[in-house]
């Protein structure tokens, strides 16, 4: 029996139909981060795993908002999975609603390395300047970092504290062959970590090594502030300092046994700069290590399992501040090996070696002096 072949009507009516599927699930995904934040913010979900099951007014007595938003907020996460009612029979007022332990984690456990709840306040700080966003698009400038706001720079800092504070120092560090020896030595070993943001992958180096001393490098003061805060509660602020400066200035000269740039390069105007201010920074036996987005050699159309991630973020984010100041790379987020190798032998490096360390989301290289 022979198949039916379909029509080009057909097909073109399953691409669309799948299409429209596509865009209602996406539209679903928009919800869930932007009612995640709320709870997130508002501290519902923290109340919740604490405290509940709770009705509306019970939640809303223990976070201080109003019961009918609370309400309407508990109903929603329940129809969309993220939240479970005990009893849905029950009149709206004597509902108990609870969160799930294994989605406590993700939303309320802040040490957990599947905490994902800072995705969402990401995820709104991206979306900040649209206005902005659009002139970029239309006459080839930027948009400065310090327009996309507090949700963008705390947002980032939350997703990869757990990481800087639990494998940065046990487990990334310890690749480099001596690294470890060194750090754990006298006398103290120098550190600059180059675009540290909110201070987690500083603190983290000085958790684990008690005798370094680290110094942070940012061109955000809202960060920069932020991570001095950090390193105050951390404990570490007598050997963790911070500074409002560019890697890339000339008068940065220091005697480094490391240097460090996680997650930033691919943001820079200017990245060869600044990897040769890097390359300056270290001693004769230093090493710099840059951590950058785990994206594939070349571009394919369907990408590998996590370039989706990254090329929003960089159409939203990453390029538009990369682009802000001019002549720019325009590097953006998907900043492929061969890229960064470019630019590291541009700034004097012999070569570039890809660490063995296996994360979900990023790749670790060894700068060759």
């Amino acid at each position: 029996m022979h198949q039916k072949k379909q029509t080009s009507t057909e097909v073109i009516n399953q691409v669309r139909d799948a299409f429209v599927e596509r865009l209602l699930k996406s539209a679903s995904g928009v919800f869930d981060i932007f009612t995640i934040y709320i709870g997130d913010m508002l501290g519902f979900y923290k109340a919740l795993a604490k405290h509940g099951p709770l009705t509306s007014s019970e939640l809303a007595s223990k976070t201080d908002t109003h019961e009918r938003y609370v309400r309407e907020w508990l109903e929603q996460q329940t129809v969309a999975g993220i939240l479970q009612v005990q009893n849905p029979e029950a009149d709206a007022e004597h509902r108990k609603f609870k969160i799930h332990p294994g989605h406590a984690e993700v939303l309320v456990e802040r040490d957990s390395l599947n905490y994902l709840a800072p995705l969402a306040q990401i995820t709104i700080g991206a979306v900040k300047p649209l206005e902005s966003l659009l002139n970029a698009y239309r006459t080839g400038g930027g948009v400065p970092y310090n327009e996309y706001g507090a949700n963008l720079y705390e947002g980032q800092a939350g997703m990869n504290r757990a990481m800087f504070l639990q494998q940065l120092g046990t487990e990334w560090l310890p690749a480099i062959p001596g690294l470890k020896t060194r750090l754990e030595s006298d006398p103290p070993a120098r550190i600059a970590d180059i675009g540290c943001g909110a201070g987690w992958s500083s603190i983290g180096i000085a958790k684990t090594y008690p005798k370094v001393l680290v110094d942070g490098f940012d061109l955000d003061e809202p960060s920069v502030l932020l991570a001095r805060k950090n390193a105050e509660e951390a404990g570490v602020s007598d050997r963790v300092k911070f500074q409002i400066r560019d890697a890339g200035d000339p008068t940065v000269a220091g005697n480094y046994d490391l240097v460090t740039a996680f997650e930033c390069v691919h943001d820079m105007s200017n990245p060869v700069t600044a990897l040769r201010g890097m390359r300056n920074l270290t001693n004769e036996k230093g090493v710099v290590l840059v951590m950058d987005e785990r994206v594939e050699e070349r571009f394919t159309p369907e990408g590998n399992d996590v370039e989706w991630f990254f090329y929003g973020f960089s159409v939203l984010h990453c390029l538009p501040v990369g682009m802000a100041e001019q002549p720019s790379a325009g590097t953006g987020a998907v900043m492929r090996p061969g890229i960064l190798k470019r630019y590291a032998e541009e700034a004097g490096f012999k070569g570039v070696e890809i660490l063995p360390i296996e994360n979900f989301f990023f790749r670790f290289y060894r700068l060759i002096k």
